[in-house]
């Protein structure tokens, strides 16, 4: 665990620290503040609610699929702390969309916003993980993995948390204020220069070329195979649980919008967590030994979530609010179940990370990450599309629960194989 803490009074590491944190903590300001206005306020029927909220996030996740692969490809080639300054000016104009939308109240509006944003993330998201390598040693990047993705959770509790509670007249003016503090902390990120066999890399600008290419030759790599496609489930995993949040508050358990926003923020303080401990199990050390365990651990979790879910009998004319779930014995363990999901979640996903920038040449980390961000955006829009199409056959939303607990076992299968794989070639090295 050399430098731990070290890391976060250095500027090779604070600053990026604290843009990608913003960045996550207004994505999900935006996100949360439009879901709960759409749901409680603008749609009053459960079907339109539940469409809805799996539109969004498709909507969100989409530009990954189309976008990661030149997002990777500028980022290998240029100066990632100058990207990463572009692209925080260009969510100022965003969030300004978003604004609008929701002071007119206009759907159409705050899903473009959406998209918007989901495009500015896919060109940072290839950065925020491949610079990690440039800036730090390689016994501190599985540290500042770890603190990457607890610090993102985090964020994305407080602005759950922000966006769930406070009005939407004050989110308009929030969403862009954040924005203007997250491009004033982007001046501060060290250069982080091309790598010289990266310097000369021709940029294929047909998105869907250059998607296919950067993808079939990543996969074709054994180990990054399994590591990209045990993060995609993760990531599937989550996208459906994120999208139900919402609509079993509501409808399934007679709550209102600020246990919704406990249990977004809930989930997201578990994966932080659960990345803190697996750093602090792993010291240092890239491995997914863990990752197996964990991932069985998250779908036994799932489980006892539809179970209680399932059972739930404290359904009333007036929705509850958070204080008045947490009275209830029953509320108390659909939050552990929550909580332990998220825990699992954060101890099997932080590694496989670690492994990706650690495991290819500097110079490929990004178009790795961008590979990566690719086929989990491709799962996350297909779980969205599954989603809706359990929700068309009349699926309660607790049955569909199962279908992510079976999700979770062919991760864990997938995680061992990755073990097994690394194992064997950190023996023949």
């Amino acid at each position: 665990m050399a430098g731990t803490f070290a890391l976060m009074g250095q500027r090779r590491f604070l600053p990026l620290f604290a843009t990608q944190a913003l960045n996550a903590f207004n994505d999900n300001f935006y996100k949360m503040a439009m879901v709960v206005l759409v749901t409680f306020t603008i749609y009053k029927d459960p079907t339109y609610e539940a469409w809805f909220n799996a539109l969004a996030g498709g909507l969100f996740i989409f530009p990954y699929f189309l976008f990661s692969a030149l997002a990777g490809q500028l980022a290998d080639r240029g100066d990632k702390s100058q990207i990463i300054r572009w692209v925080k000016s260009a969510e100022i104009g965003i969030m300004l969309v978003g604004a609008i939308g929701i002071y007119t109240h206009n759907v159409v509006v705050m899903l473009t916003a959406l998209f918007l944003m989901g495009v500015h993330s896919s060109f940072f998201g290839p950065i925020k993980y491949a610079i990690l390598p440039q800036h730090l040693n390689d016994n501190e990047v599985l540290v500042g993995t770890g603190w990457v993705e607890a610090g993102t959770y985090i964020a994305i509790l407080a602005g759950t948390i922000v966006g769930g509670l406070i009005p939407a007249e004050i989110s308009m003016f929030g969403i862009v204020i954040v924005a203007i503090i997250g491009r004033h902390t982007a001046n501060y990120v060290p250069p982080a220069p091309p790598e010289d066999d990266a310097k000369d890399l021709k940029i294929d600008y047909n998105i869907i070329r250059s998607s296919w290419q950067l993808v079939a030759g990543t996969m074709q790599i054994p180990r990054l195979y399994l590591a990209i496609i045990s993060i995609s489930f993760f990531w599937a995993i989550g996208a459906i649980l994120a999208a139900q949040f919402p609509p079993l508050v509501k409808n399934a358990l007679g709550g209102d919008n600020t246990v919704a926003t406990m249990f977004t923020g809930i989930f997201s303080v578990g994966v932080a967590i659960g990345s803190i401990i697996v750093n602090r199990l792993l010291r240092g050390e890239v491995s997914a030994k863990y990752s197996p365990i964990s991932v069985i651990v998250m779908s036994l979790f799932v489980l006892d979530l539809w179970w209680n879910v399932s059972h739930w009998s404290h359904l009333g004319s007036e929705l509850m609010n958070w204080k008045a779930f947490l009275d209830l014995t029953a509320g108390d363990r659909i939050i552990f179940a929550l909580f332990g999901i998220a825990v699992a979640g954060g101890m099997f996903v932080v590694p496989l990370y670690a492994f990706l920038t650690t495991t290819v040449p500097k110079s490929q980390t990004a178009r790795t990450v961008a590979a990566n961000n690719i086929v989990n955006s491709a799962f996350m829009v297909a779980s969205a599309l599954v989603l809706a199409v359990l929700i068309a056959l009349k699926l309660t939303i607790a049955d569909t629960l199962f279908f992510v607990a079976a999700m979770c076992l062919v991760s864990a299968y997938l995680a061992t194989r990755l073990n097994k794989a690394s194992a064997v070639a950190a023996a023949d090295n």
